[in-house]
Parts: C-alpha cells; structure tokens; sequence
C-alpha cells in the first residue's frame, strides 16, 4: 500500500538539517508522524525550528542504533553519503528507504502533480504559482526550494489537497539513487524554465546534462501539459512537440513597460498591471507560471490581481535596503545564465545609476577550472563588476588551486576585480562612491560572513 501523509507514522529521517530535509521532517510532525532524524551539521535556521517542534537530533552525528525494525521507513538526503552507518543499517534490516522525491510523488500519488524544472527560475516561477493559488483560497500541497512570504514551511503534505506545486531540481536525488529528482516526481504538468549547463561534478557535459531535460520531457504523459521558454536554443532541443496526447505552450516575456524604476505589465485590455519584480528572467517567469494557472483554472484578471502583492522569493533578486538614490539587492544567482540575467535586469530597472555588482564563486561549478570559461561575457552588464572567492572552499572541495588571473581571463572582462579576502572586498565596496549608485550581492554563499546590512546602511543612506 503507497504510504501517505498520515499513513506511516515512525519515520526516520538520515541527514535531516538539510535546507528541504528539515522542512519535510517539520511537514510530517505537524501531520502527527514520529519524526527522528540524525545529521552530522545542522546550522541554522534548522536547528532552531527543529528544537522549536521537539525534533532536534540530542547530538550531531550518525547513530546505527536509531534505525529499528518498528520504523515505518527512512528518507535519506542528498547530503548523507552511500557508506551512512545508519543508511547501511536500514538495508541490513531491509527498511523501507525513500529518497527525498521518492516519499513527495508516493505521498502524492492521487494529486495532479505540476513540477517546474529549469537551470534557472524555477523556484520563482513555483513561488508565482503558490502565491497565486494562496491568494484565490485554493488547496494545494507543495515542495519548493526557498522560503516564501507567508509560508512558514516549505513543504506541505495533507489529504485534501487535490494538487502539489513542486520545485523539480535536477540534482541526484540521493546518495543511493543517481537519478536526478524531477525524473521521480512523474508530472502531469511539466515547466522547463531555461538550460543551462551546471552540476559539472554529475553531469560533466553540456549534451548530458541537456539529456536529463529530455527524459523530463518525454516524460509528460497521455493528456500531460508541457510548458517551456520558446527563445531558450538548449529548452528547444528537448521540447519538440512529437507527441500528439501532449500539449506544448511556448511562452516568452510578458509583455511590459519600464517607467521611473517600476515595471508594469501590459494586459490584452491596455491595462498596466504593477508589479514588485522586475528583469526580463521574471518576465519570463510571470508568463510560466500564468500558463500554468491557467491550466488550474485561474483566469487571467485573477492571475494579475495575486500578482500585485508578490514580492519574490527569498533571496531571489531580493531587496535589502533603499535609499534615496540607491537601492541595494542580493541575489542566489551562482550559475552564469542566472548571473548574466540578474546583472542586466537590474541595469536595465534603473539604467541612469551606475551598477556595482560582486559574485561569489562558492559552488563546485563555479569553481572548476574546466567550468569556468562558461563565464565569459555573463558579467558585462554592470559598470563595476567584483568576484570574490575563498581559496580555502578550493582545498574543501578537494579542487585545484585557482588564481585571480585565471578568473578575470575567464570573464573576458579586462577591468574585473579579483578579491580573495572578505576583508579586502568589504573595505573596497565601503571605499566607493554611492551616490546615483546600486549595489548587487550574488551568491549561494555568505561571502564568508561579509556584514550585508551594515554595508546597505552605507549604500543607501
């Protein structure tokens, strides 16, 4: 019998301070499930919400002796390893063991399961949807990738729900499954927002990793919608309409007029519609997730009316601080398409200020030397552009040396700037002139505890 959000009650969860572990262990205490879990770091915010609902692990690390013959069954995440003595435990007893995509599609199995996958934009585009269907007071379950406004999990698995809005990440789906996570969810509405090679340590070429699109794709089933960017060359390839049961919508930027350093959204009716979000990439986005609205069942008026008080997602192009003439923004953006499309939206939102804009290189990608000349030209939009990277994350990810020169040669950028101390980078940001100025942060990481809001403070005073 496939378990449900109430039907397995002693569930073990093997790496559960992971950003989407903990809020699945959070999802299934709430539906009155005996969660445990076990991880060898939990940072916050996970460790104060899993202390907060009486789950926090009593120490970090692995403990075999957890792992029962009464439990139910066992997730295991993405950051535990294949050797886990506690993953080596379940099989020995021959548990019940889920991946993190493999418990979301069993526990959604009688659901319309919409999945957005992409390089890029998918969290925003799931985030549109969500904030869409809150808004009207529809039921929908969902899994997504990043905080939202309004929602204090990011997941949410109960029986009423006749849908689930999932965030399809290609990355392997655990230590002992290689498939990439979008393949287990087994859509019936699928989004390929954009490709755009990464994963370089799973996937170490630009043909398999668009491969993986490709299987998603073909995936989409009898009666099945498949919604991708129509002017993305590499979403082309794997998107072709072949298959007469399924409907292809191509969608682009919707359509649009930038005034004053705001976005309006032009309507069939002439209407301009404001919105809170801006770039071409979230132009994109909005026309993405509308398309899939509509497959919902959202009209279009209705669509524009939730969209009005969307203010992203977190970390997703998010504003820290404005001043009077200044603005200050920080970004997840890491990948050289992501990093490319948020430089010039911005740069283009407010095209009279000069733009000041600094990436960390942090992921694995990022820091390959093989990787690297995918970077050229991606940061050409700003009038100041700055790189920062740790030597030390080299040596952790087991990675060769890397060298400033080789960075500014990658970018085929002559004036880049190179810092490889947060000190160095945070006394060059204080040093400059912000006046008719915007400042963008970029990263998957921290910049190694660089004090963002005390920098906003002196931008935008």
């Amino acid at each position: 019998m496939p378990p449900t959000p109430t039907a397995l009650h002693r569930l073990h969860l093997i790496a559960i301070g992971g950003s989407i572990m903990h809020n699945l262990a959070l999802a299934l205490h709430r539906r009155a499930a005996q969660v445990t879990g076990s991880d060898d770091e939990i940072f916050e915010p996970a460790h104060g919400r899993l202390a907060t609902a009486g789950i926090l692990p009593p120490s970090e690390g692995w403990f075999p002796e957890k792992i029962t013959a009464d439990l139910d069954a066992v997730i295991v995440g993405m950051h535990a390893r294949a050797d886990n003595p506690e993953l080596l435990r379940a099989q020995e007893l021959g548990l019940r063991i889920y991946s993190f995509p493999e418990f979301i599609y069993e526990a959604s199995r009688d659901k319309q399961r919409v999945v957005i996958g992409g390089s890029h934009g998918k969290t925003s585009i799931t985030s549109l949807i969500l904030h869409v269907l809150r808004h009207h007071g529809r039921k929908f379950d969902y899994a997504v990738g990043a905080q939202l406004e309004g929602f204090d999990l990011m997941v949410q698995l109960t029986e009423e729900a006749p849908i689930i809005i999932i965030e399809g990440d290609e990355y392997l789906s655990s230590p002992i499954d290689r498939r990439p996570k979008f393949h287990l969810y087994q859509h019936h509405i699928g989004v390929i927002s954009g490709i755009s090679w990464d994963h370089i340590n799973v996937f170490p070429t630009e043909e398999n990793y668009r491969e993986q699109f490709r299987i998603f794709a073909e995936m989409t089933p009898k009666a099945g919608v498949l919604i991708y960017d129509r002017d993305d060359e590499q979403v082309q390839l794997v998107s072709v309409p072949t298959d007469p049961d399924v409907t292809y919508i191509g969608y682009g930027p919707h359509e649009h007029v930038v005034r004053d350093g705001k976005t309006f959204l032009l309507t069939k009716k002439d209407d301009e519609i404001p919105i809170q979000i801006f770039g071409d990439h979230n132009l994109r986005n909005i026309s993405a997730a509308k398309e899939v609205c509509k497959q919902l069942g959202i009209k279009g008026k209705d669509f524009f009316e939730a969209l009005a008080t969307f203010k992203g997602a977190a970390r997703r192009l998010e504003l820290v601080r404005t001043g009077h003439d200044s603005v200050v923004y920080k970004d997840f953006a890491h990948a050289p398409s992501k990093l490319k499309a948020t430089a010039a939206a911005l740069k283009k939102q407010f095209p009279k200020r000069r733009l000041v804009a600094c990436l960390e290189l942090h992921t694995f990608s990022s820091l390959n030397p093989a990787f690297l000349p995918q970077y050229a030209h991606t940061f050409d939009a700003p009038d100041v552009a700055i790189v920062y990277f740790n030597p030390q994350v080299l040596a952790h990810k087991r990675l060769p040396d890397l060298l400033p020169e080789q960075v500014a040669a990658a970018f085929q950028r002559p004036d880049l700037r190179v810092f490889t101390d947060s000190r160095a980078l945070a006394a060059f940001l204080h040093e400059q002139n912000w006046a008719d100025a915007n400042l963008l942060m970029m990263s998957s990481g921290t910049f190694d505890g660089l004090d963002l809001a005390k920098l906003a403070e002196v931008v935008a005073k």
